[in-house]
This record gives C-alpha cells, sequence and structure tokens, in this order.
C-alpha cells in the first residue's frame, strides 16, 4: 500500500500565514492540533527538534543510522526519511498525519522530528522524560536556507524576493515564530532538563563525526569503527544530496527544479546573498534580540 497519494499532493496549493498560538502558522501545522498536543509519547522516544531549514533532515538520517542501519539496512534505500523519522505536527492531504505516522512507527526507539517551539512541544514527551536532540544554526545561515525552502516548497507561503523575506524573518513572522525565540527557548529548557542535547549546525559542518560522537556519548550508544566508516560516508551532504530517501525528491510539494531541498549546507553562504546594509541592519537588531541570552553562534567556520 502506497503511504503517500502523490496526485493529491501535488494539487496542494501555497496556504496563508497566520496567527496561532501566539506564533506565525500555516494549516498543515496546525489542523491537527487536538491530537499534537494529545501525543502519548514513550520513554524511550527521541524528539528531534529544530527551527526549519537548521540540520533536522541531517540528524534525522544520523540518528536513524546509528540505531537502524545494521538492522534493517534496506530502510535507507526502500523507505523516504520522511517516513522513518515522522514529523508530529504536520498533516498535508494524501498523507498520513505525523501524529499517525509517529503512533505506527515499529522501530525502538521512535524518532520523531518536530519544528514547534519548546512552549508547544505536547507535554507528554517532558512527563516521560524522553531524549531531546536540539539543533541551532547561526540566523543568517537559516535564514537564507529558509528561504530557499520557501522558494520551492508548496507547503510553505510565497517568501517573495530577497529583502521581503529577511525583514519578515527578522520580525519573527516566518512559520513556527521568530528564529530567537525559538533557538533561546530550548537553550534555556537544557539548563533545567538534563536530557536535551544541544548541537550547532557549524560544530557538524566542522567536525561531523566529532558531534556525531558526542551524540553517541548522550544517547548511550557506541558504535564500532567498521560501522563508523559506514555512517561517515552516508551523512556526508553530496552523498545525501544524492540519495532519493533524504533529498525529498520523491516529496511532490517540493519542487527541486526551483531550488534543491538540499542546496549547499554550507556555513557563511550568508555573504553571497546579505547586502552591506542588510547586514548591518541585520547584525543591530540581533545584538538586541539575542542581549539576554547566553547563546553564542558561529556566522563563519
Amino acid at each position: 500500500m502506497e503511504v503517500v497519494d502523490v496526485s493529491v499532493l501535488k494539487s496542494i496549493t501555497r496556504p496563508e500565514v497566520f496567527e496561532f498560538e501566539g506564533i506565525s502558522m500555516v494549516n498543515f501545522f496546525t489542523e491537527n492540533w487536538e491530537n499534537v498536543q494529545k501525543f502519548q509519547a514513550r520513554p524511550d522516544d527521541i524528539l528531534l527538534a529544530t527551527y526549519p531549514k537548521a540540520g533536522n533532515t541531517w540528524v534525522s538520517y544520523i540518528l536513524d543510522l546509528l540505531y537502524f542501519s545494521s538492522a534493517a539496512p534496506e530502510r535507507e534505500t526502500s523507505v523516504p526519511i520522511f517516513i522513518r523519522v515522522p514529523f508530529l505536527e504536520s498533516i498535508f492531504p494524501g498523507m498520513p498525519s505525523g501524529v499517525e505516522l509517529a503512533d505506527n512507527l515499529l522501530t525502538k526507539p521512535r524518532i520523531i522530528k518536530t519544528h514547534l517551539p519548546i512552549q508547544l512541544v505536547p507535554k507528554s514527551f517532558w512527563e516521560q522524560n524522553c531524549k531531546v536532540v536540539y539543533v541551532a544554526r547561526n540566523a543568517k545561515d537559516n535564514a537564507v536556507s529558509y528561504f530557499h525552502f520557501e522558494r520551492m516548497n508548496k507547503g510553505q507561503p510565497d517568501p517573495g524576493d530577497w529583502n521581503t523575506f529577511l525583514q519578515m524573518f527578522m520580525e519573527g513572522k516566518k512559520v513556527f515564530g521568530p528564529w530567537y525565540d525559538h533557538v533561546c527557548g530550548y537553550w534555556e529548557k537544557k539548563q533545567t532538563y538534563s536530557n536535551l542535547h544541544y548541537m550547532f549546525f557549524e560544530d557538524m559542518v566542522e567536525d561531523t563525526w566529532r558531534e556525531v560522537e558526542r551524540l553517541n556519548s548522550f544517547l548511550g550508544l557506541t558504535t564500532s569503527s567498521k560501522e563508523r566508516e559506514r555512517i561517515t560516508k552516508r551523512i556526508h551532504f553530496d552523498a545525501m544530496k544524492q540519495n532519493n530517501m533524504t533529498n525529498y525528491s520523491t516529496d511532490p510539494v517540493m519542487d527541486n527544479t526551483i531550488s534543491p531541498f538540499m542546496r549547499k549546507g554550507k556555513v557563511g553562504d550568508w555573504k553571497d546573498h546579505f547586502t552591506v546594509a542588510q547586514n548591518e541592519q541585520f547584525d543591530e537588531h540581533y545584538k538586541q534580540k539575542m542581549k539576554n541570552t547566553t547563546l553564542q553562534f558561529r556566522t563563519e567556520i
């Protein structure tokens, strides 16, 4: 049985943004809200949380490989990552909801992804003391990646031109709310919730395996040198970009001819997009927004 009805998904039109629970959202993430909030997490579930376009797919694949590549290698070539790691709050026509996909996962642990800000994460994840992995990316590169993502994804509103998008990003009016609140919210949670592992996209690019080892340690896993070598090859950006199970080429909502879902995966791409004036304005705004947090980012490595 096909999980995805391609013809229905292809007919999706771009949604309108509206305010929901205090943040900007679209109907594809709110129409199943009651079931999302009532979702019953299990103690061994792993929640992977990020702001959109901060490395969620990359770390989804890493987690999937760490847990399941030895036992079920056929998954890698036959099951798209968005089925293996359900997007909890999503509800797209022609597809089971993220809640349904998560409820029907047979893997242990279940790896579940979300873009929800900390205050909207279903309570059962905290009640069950689940492990939470959060990946953060510097605001400038995150904004650029999100802009290109909106250009190619019919499940997102039209981004307009780059300057229009950037102003809305700074105002916190993008889907899933302000970047600033998102990254800081999970950072603050980490100070009181020991089962939260906070990762940085820039560290991942700089030394992928070092960060995987830290992730392993958090999860209580060990990886043999042979397995490490196998996984390292698969999680390289270029390998994932060519892999139809991780590059979203099988998702008809996304038009990879406009911009590939996996575009560059680098640090510092913002320099090719920000004008001098935009950069100065952004830096000033950023300073104000981030003045009360100890959280720090690198915009180049």
